[in-house]
């Protein structure tokens, strides 16, 4: 058994939900949402409503806050001088400045493992789940850390983006690669790399886009020789309960997983893909 408590920490873009988030004990270090001067706190007083709402009115976007070294330290030293050590695992280097604010912070503690997830979103949530079962199996903080990094290039993440209108409101892409997308009914599938942290553009699906879904999870789903069975996430920003559903009953069909989790992303998430984007959040062996 562990010779020390141990409290388990993530951003709250790891999208895992008010239940997963309680049954795994799992602390948020929350990301801000800067919107028209004001700042809101991810999670807590704004939501992806909210901010579709704001878009629709006003034809801005919000910007993100990355958590600050400040709030690190703040946080990790009450855990520490509480008794704990601490396992945090952070969005994607490549992705946010989150990360290396929060190894800035744990350098300056006791027995804090930071663990960089080179993932986002539920594809982190995988990675906390790993986490917490060990943190209950009495595991030691620094096996925890070594385990758990080992599995990094184990969750395999991806998400079909039905309009680019939220990335061109970014700046993540031209008003003419829209207009062609829009035109053609291209609907992207983004890609992350597990070794790089970083996100590509994948197969470029066409057409309908509940027949883009059930054609990308068939896609992906035989990727893979070597899928892990034991928990599959469904995250995403859709409208529709209809469509959601369709996409459940659909993997639930396959008889293949034996936790099918179904999450909406957050706030953070929320900013940079807009609505009814739909990913499905896996590990291989």
């Amino acid at each position: 058994m562990s010779s020390k408590k141990i409290i388990l920490s993530a951003e709250s873009s790891c999208d895992l939900g008010p239940f997963l988030k309680e049954k795994y004990d799992v602390n948020y270090l929350r990301f801000h949402i800067l919107l028209d001067d004001k700042s809101y706190t991810d999670g807590e007083d704004i939501s992806s409503d909210d901010i579709l709402s704001f878009y629709k009115q006003n034809h801005k976007l919000p910007k993100t806050a990355a958590v600050s070294v400040a709030e690190y330290l703040e946080t990790f030293k009450k855990w520490v001088d509480d008794g704990y050590e601490v396992i945090h695992i952070g969005l994607s280097s490549s992705i946010s400045a989150t990360y290396q604010n929060s190894v800035i912070a744990a350098s300056e503690l006791k027995g804090v493992y930071i663990i960089d997830s080179k993932n986002l979103s539920t594809g982190i949530g995988h990675l906390v789940i790993e986490a917490a079962n060990r943190i209950n199996a009495g595991m030691e903080a620094s096996e925890i850390y070594s385990e758990v990094s080992s599995l990094v290039n184990k969750v395999q993440s991806s998400f079909v983006i039905d309009s680019l209108e939220f990335l061109r409101a970014g700046g993540r892409c031209s008003a003419f690669s829209v207009l062609g997308a829009n035109i053609l009914k291209i609907k992207p599938c983004i890609e992350v790399n597990n070794i790089s942290g970083q996100m590509s553009v994948g197969k470029k699906y066409r057409g309908d886009l509940n027949k883009v879904l059930e054609q990308y999870i068939k896609d992906k789903l035989s990727s893979f020789d070597n899928i892990r069975t034991d928990k599959i996430f469904i995250t995403h920003t859709m409208q529709s309960n209809e469509q959601i559903n369709k996409i459940l009953d659909y993997i639930k069909s396959l008889n293949t997983f034996n936790n099918i989790y179904e999450t909406k992303a957050g706030s953070t998430i929320f900013s940079h893909c807009g609505p009814n984007t739909l990913g499905i959040l896996f590990m291989t062996e």
